[in-house]
């Protein structure tokens, strides 16, 4: 079992399946990491040595910003740009896309306007009319 930053990683993963499973490292970053590291990817985490944990844990926790760390900065961004009162922050407020995606025909669910899909409206002979 080894774990980073409060983040129990799979032991029966490969090396970079497995730490893409911290909060802000994907595949890429995972490769790059191990590159550093002297690990190969395809090794499984239950593999390790001890020594290679160690030097595993040290690189990502001096290097990168991840799980905890990198959360707390989000939020305090977005709640920068909520505090100014920008475009942005306003749409945060609202719960809409922030990046420009338009609204009127997508992201039906998160304006609440689920709608479910109807029938051609012919009612069914059984029924009465």
């Amino acid at each position: 079992m080894f774990r980073i930053s409060s983040t129990t990683l799979p032991d029966n993963k490969n090396l970079d399946v497995a730490l893409s499973y911290l909060y802000g490292i994907g595949r890429p970053l995972a490769l790059t990491i191990l590159k550093k590291a002297n690990l190969d990817p395809h090794i499984k985490i239950k593999n390790l040595t001890s020594e290679q944990t160690a030097k595993l844990r040290e690189i990502i926790e001096k290097t990168y910003r991840v799980e905890d760390d990198l959360r707390r900065e989000v939020r305090g961004n977005i709640k920068r740009l909520v505090n100014i009162g920008s475009y942005r922050g306003t749409r945060h407020i609202r719960k809409l896309p922030t990046r420009g995606q338009h609204t009127k025909t997508n992201t039906r669910t998160v304006r609440g306007n689920v709608r479910k899909t109807v029938g051609s409206g012919k009612k069914k002979s059984s029924e009465k009319t």
